[in-house]
């Protein structure tokens, strides 16, 4: 851990991750069939087309956007945080797989055409995100395309082990602002619900 991190953030960070690891194969078990198509429809249909992506899976867990990003063709690294879910990814896909705590990146720069964050960003303790979406920020090409999906909500809260930064549109679109992010257009899920059943918000930005 950074010795700048205060004790809290080291500890709510490493108890989330430490939750991720005790439960890697159940998780596996409870999202490898989710229905993500239209977060990937959104990405995809945002970067720039008829090219081969380089694709950052921010927050890849076991693997399964990863896996299909490359069975169309692309060429996605996967980042997590969880040793067991990067093991599981990295003997799924044969993707290069990062294992580095959200809070201590190292990433290249200007490396990727696209960065997709889904269900991943919300981990991130919120005085902690302006520098986090800075280095995604400088990972990405000029006019790459940053994914995010989380569920919704205002404040910071720890929900068993895992912690969760939950923002609204507003509050959203402030830190991408900061982080010279434009936005290109967002949209709630689940489809088709009224927006009280909707806790889910995916907003498409694009690197400036």
């Amino acid at each position: 851990m950074c010795k700048n991190l205060s004790v809290n953030v080291v500890k709510i960070t490493q108890e989330t991750i430490a939750h991720y690891e005790g439960h890697a194969q159940s998780f596996w078990e409870g999202t490898k069939d989710h229905d993500v198509s239209q977060n990937i429809v959104a990405f995809l249909g945002a970067c720039q087309q008829n090219k081969v992506l380089d694709i950052l899976d921010f927050g890849c867990g076991p693997g399964r956007d990863v896996q299909y990003f490359k069975a169309v063709g692309h060429r996605p690294v996967g980042l997590d945080g969880s040793a067991a879910f990067c093991q599981m990814a990295a003997e799924l896909t044969g993707c290069p797989i990062l294992w580095q705590n959200f809070l201590e990146l190292d990433l290249p720069e200007q490396a990727f055409d696209g960065i997709y964050a889904n269900a991943s960003l919300f981990h991130v303790p919120r005085p902690h995100l302006p520098e986090v979406l800075d280095k995604l920020h400088r990972a990405l090409r000029s006019e790459g395309i940053l994914f995010t999906s989380n569920p919704r909500g205002d404040g910071e809260s720890v929900q068993g082990q895992r912690y969760g930064n939950y923002m609204e549109m507003e509050t959203s679109e402030r830190f991408l602002a900061t982080a010279n992010f434009e936005i290109l257009h967002h949209y709630y899920r689940p489809q088709g619900l009224p927006r009280n059943q909707q806790p889910w918000l995916a907003i498409v930005s694009k690197r400036n």
